[in-house]
């Protein structure tokens, strides 16, 4: 899977929740996908700007949290995912687990 059919998912998954009022960026193998929550609504691009919050990890690992082959506490206790920043905001996340 390409990082623009993950960010085009995403930017579908992040309109049907409030805004989350912060900069949330992931920082996968192929690149970034930001979700802007600071206005009126959920905005997703692929500007590398900085965030409130940051979460690093390979599309693999972002794959086998969308498909809940692993929970996000273990993957980061495994080193496979790395939360800079406000963490509360990655909490909200759990939203948009489909």
């Amino acid at each position: 899977m390409k990082i623009e059919d993950l960010r085009a998912e995403m930017a579908e998954k992040v309109k049907t929740i409030d805004p989350i009022g912060k900069k949330l960026k992931f920082n996968l193998d192929e690149g970034v996908i930001l979700i802007d929550g600071s206005g009126g609504e959920n905005m997703v691009s692929a500007e590398d700007l900085d965030a409130d919050c940051t979460i690093s990890m390979s599309i693999d690992t972002w794959l086998k949290l969308q498909n809940k082959e692993i929970k996000p506490f273990v993957a980061v206790m495994k080193g496979k995912m790395k939360v800079k920043g406000d963490v509360g905001l990655a909490r909200k996340l759990k939203q948009l687990q489909s």
